[in-house]
Parts: structure tokens; C-alpha cells; sequence
């Protein structure tokens, strides 16, 4: 897959429970009840707590990926038969086989539930079996302890720390933890860490 082709042919990703779908507008207001659960943007750099907040989110998703700089998803939970969350490859570096997966957020009801686990192995299987990426990054604010303790849990390894890495949508300062996954190390967290979906 070239990058044209990355950026302009849907993607579609699923197992028994979750379905991971490139971002259309029709998900605006499928996706809106979720975005207005202020809790999920505590520790993320974009502060959503209007409609209008989230349609200017949407909108920046949605021509990162006009730009080619973004592939965006809407997440889907087949259990509940909603769709309660979005996830992004980002920063995506094809020439040097690398991308990052980020911007993620779920309806709290997901959380400690084991669905995140669903999104990332088909997002993490996608990038290195289908694509052949070598690289995957993921980064979370350094106050977010239970995304930190989430990426140790699927084998992913701490990097570091970015001080004073972006300035968030409140105008605070936010410090980054960086963790990633190379290719040689994906099938030993495959076999270890995603054995049930196998």
C-alpha cells in the first residue's frame, strides 16, 4: 500500500467485539453523545465540552486526512451496537515505514473493560502484518497514569519523556511519555499479550 492509497482507500478492522472504521462525516452525530463525556478529554491536549468543540475536532480529523497527514476511525462496539470512541494513525512516515496510533478515546463505560485491547491488536496486526511497518509509536500526557499503565499491559515499551512537548487546548503545559513497538518485537507481544485473539 502506497501513500495515496493509505490516505484514500477505507480501512476497515474487526473482531467478534469491536469494528474500527475510517472516519466519514455520517459519524459526526453517531460519535457526539460520547465526545460529550467530559471526562475522556482530561488528559489530552483538545478540551471538548460543546458540540461546537467537537465539530471543529472532527473537522481538523478529517482534513489531516485530505492533507495526508492522518488516517482517523470511529470505533464501534458490536456488544452495544454504538459507536463509542475514535482512534488515528498519526504522524504517519511510510518512507521510513513508521506511524503513530493516538488520539484514542472511549465511552468511560469501556474503560478497565478489555475493548481497547480489542482496538489495539487490530490496529497493531494491521501495521505490521499488513502494511509491514517496522515502527509504531504511542504517546500519552505524562499526568495520564492509567494510559500509561495501559500501554505497559499490550508490551509496549517506555521510550521517555518530552518536557513541555505541546500546549494544550486550555493553555496548559503538557509533558509527553513516548512508548512504541518494533517489528521484531511483535510476535512474541502477539504470542504473550494478544494470545485470546488468536
Amino acid at each position: 500500500m502506497n501513500a495515496e492509497q493509505f490516505f484514500t482507500t477505507p480501512i476497515l478492522l474487526e473482531d467478534e467485539r469491536v469494528r474500527i472504521e475510517s472516519l466519514e462525516e455520517k459519524h459526526f452525530d453517531l460519535l457526539l453523545p460520547t465526545a460529550m463525556q467530559t471526562m475522556i478529554w482530561e488528559f489530552t491536549m483538545a478540551k471538548i465540552n460543546t458540540a461546537e468543540d467537537f465539530r471543529r475536532y472532527f473537522d481538523t480529523a478529517l482534513e489531516e486526512k485530505k492533507q495526508q497527514r492522518s488516517h482517523p476511525f470511529a470505533i464501534f462496539d458490536k456488544k452495544q451496537n454504538e459507536y463509542l470512541g475514535c482512534t488515528r494513525f498519526g504522524n504517519v512516515d511510510l518512507k521510513n515505514r513508521k506511524l503513530e496510533i493516538g488520539w484514542t478515546w472511549l465511552h468511560p463505560q469501556l474503560h478497565g473493560t478489555g475493548f481497547n485491547k480489542h482496538c489495539k491488536f487490530l490496529l497493531l496486526r494491521f501495521c505490521f502484518e499488513e502494511i509491514q511497518l517496522i515502527r509504531v509509536e504511542l504517546k500519552t500526557s505524562s499526568l495520564n497514569i492509567r494510559s500509561q499503565k495501559a500501554m505497559f499491559k499490550i508490551g509496549a515499551v517506555k521510550e521517555g519523556t518530552l518536557r513541555k512537548h505541546f500546549i494544550n487546548d486550555d493553555g496548559s503545559v503538557r509533558d509527553s511519555v513516548y512508548f512504541s513497538f518494533l517489528d521484531d518485537e511483535w510476535p512474541g507481544v502477539k504470542e504473550n499479550i494478544f494470545k485470546e485473539f488468536l
